[in-house]
């Protein structure tokens, strides 16, 4: 059974930096691409950044894009995703997730992730 199990969420004030952790466990973890969502309140759950099995190819959401980095370490089972130059409209619920279906490139559309984590809050003062 896949298991996703996101850290590194908390209070940071605007400009800030915080580093988001997802351990996944279940599955040969290198084989599978993976990506970062989030949920503001209100809101529907968004892309924010993906990543291809190897590592080799990252994709983001236009409002994260030069800010954010996703990267993953194969060896330790883990995806992380690198926020700077936090805003508080950056504040939500993210949440890591994986494609039950092997693919090489990034994943974009949610309608492919199957298995989620219970995500990890990030809150944003002004």
């Amino acid at each position: 059974q896949v298991q996703l199990v996101e850290s590194g969420g908390g209070l940071v004030q605007a400009g800030g930096s915080l580093r988001l952790s997802c351990a996944a466990s279940g599955r040969t973890f290198s084989r599978y691409a993976m990506g970062w969502f989030r949920q503001a309140p209100g809101k529907e759950r968004v892309f924010v950044a993906a990543i291809s099995s190897s590592g080799d190819s990252t994709n983001y959401a236009g409002s994260v894009k030069g800010r954010f980095t996703i990267s993953r370490d194969n060896a330790k089972n883990t995806v992380y995703l690198q926020m700077n130059s936090l805003r508080p409209e950056d504040t939500a619920v993210y949440y890591c997730a994986t494609p039950s279906l092997l693919f090489r490139v990034c994943v974009l559309s949610q309608d492919e992730y199957d298995y989620w984590g219970q995500g990890t809050q990030v809150t944003v003062s002004s």
